[in-house]
């Protein structure tokens, strides 16, 4: 038994991020103003995008793509059943319909096939999730993209410094999300950013996130002098703040650092579990980068205990777990609103009733990776 809580997806906050954090505090500029826009040039240059705009949330970021893209009612996106409800969400919130599409076993991905056989002629969009940091297939997306001639939303909150054949997920062309919620690999707490190539696009989303002002706070109070805002079209309050921000500036530069880190306990995860009855994640496909954001087994549908009853017991023994995820076919929302069963999108539904993310962060040491492999092997016996 351990002696402390082992908290799954506890960031890792060093004194650096709490003196910049202080300084935005003392300064008197929390709300989204400088910081934002470092901030913003560091991620577009990081992942080789040409615009980079900041805002509250990775599904802020989706909800906004959907409105710039003009995505509304009547139209079909092709969403993935396995993925946060997020993803779905923010089609719903646009008018639109979310058509689920199911996974390919093993990597949870969406499953390309299965999308592009899902199109019809309301078919505006799809919405690829890289799940886990594992990379979608890029050249086959953008293959999928052209042929059908469909707009792209990328949810990357899993794959900030994710790669496909040597680009970064989010310099392929296409509208992209990232989080940069608390478990994820970088955090502002709260925050997400949106990329893409197209600037007006960045603009309509700046000005979205913000009311729809012409102008935001930095413009119309700094010291280069008041000027009136303009409202064109009425927006939301998406805004990233500087507080946020702050954190932002120190933890990027240490991502590959820490994905580097979170890469060598997932090879000891795949060592030190061989023989129980789970199944390991696959490894990352040739020629790519996985951001290994999420280490996820799959529980044997003959093990002594049902996931649930694994979460439940390691949970008792202190040890923090997740679930990512349920379908979203499985949500009472989506699942009586379109008709849907568990026979319908199989493969996400027997992730859905296996799956287990264990302890993966930079935080983690040798000693709690450990604790975690030796209450596995107690709990699920060969």
């Amino acid at each position: 038994m351990r002696d402390s809580f082992l908290i799954f997806g506890s960031p890792m906050i060093g004194e650096e991020e709490i003196a910049e954090v202080v300084d935005s505090l003392r300064s008197g500029w929390i709300g989204t103003g400088p910081k934002v826009q470092r901030f913003e040039s560091m991620l577009g240059e990081y992942v080789t995008a040409q615009h980079c705009r900041c805002v509250s949330s990775c599904t802020a970021a989706l909800i906004l793509s959907m409105h710039v893209l003009g995505i509304g009612p009547g139209d079909e996106v092709l969403v993935p059943a396995m993925t946060f409800v997020a993803s779905a969400n923010a089609v719903e919130h646009a008018g639109a319909t979310p058509v689920l599409v199911d996974s390919v076993p093993g990597t949870g991905l969406i499953d390309l096939n299965a999308a592009e056989a899902a199109i019809t002629p309301r078919t505006r969009a799809i919405m690829p999730v890289h799940f886990a940091g594992r990379p979608v297939d890029m050249d086959r997306l953008n293959a999928l993209r052209d042929r059908h001639r469909l707009l792209v939303i990328e949810d990357a909150a899993h794959a900030l410094g994710a790669e496909w054949r040597g680009r970064r997920i989010g310099a392929f062309g296409n509208v992209a999300a990232f989080s940069f919620y608390v478990t994820k690999n970088i955090t502002t707490i709260e925050g997400g950013a949106l990329v893409t190539g197209d600037r007006e696009i960045a603009a309509e989303v700046e000005r979205l996130a913000l009311h729809g002002l012409s102008l935001g706070a930095w413009q119309r109070f700094s010291d280069a002098g008041f000027r009136h805002y303009e409202v064109i079209r009425p927006g939301y309050k998406y805004n990233m703040t500087d507080v946020q921000a702050a954190l932002g500036l120190r933890q990027l530069p240490r991502l590959d650092e820490w994905i580097s880190r979170r890469a060598q306990l997932w090879e000891r995860y795949d060592e030190l579990l061989a023989g129980l009855p789970l199944s390991t994640p696959p490894p990352p496909a040739a020629g790519t980068r996985h951001a290994r954001h999420l280490y996820q087994v799959l529980v044997d549908p003959d093990a002594q205990l049902t996931r649930d009853e694994l979460v439940d017991a390691l949970t008792a023994r202190r040890i923090g777990t997740g679930v990512h995820y349920r379908g979203v076919h499985l949500h009472p929302f989506y699942r009586d609103k379109y008709r849907l069963s568990p026979s319908d999108l199989p493969v996400a539904t027997a992730i859905s009733e296996r799956t287990l993310s264990l302890p993966l962060s930079p935080k983690v040491t040798d000693a709690d990776q450990d604790d975690v492999v030796q209450a596995l092997s107690e709990l699920l016996p060969c």
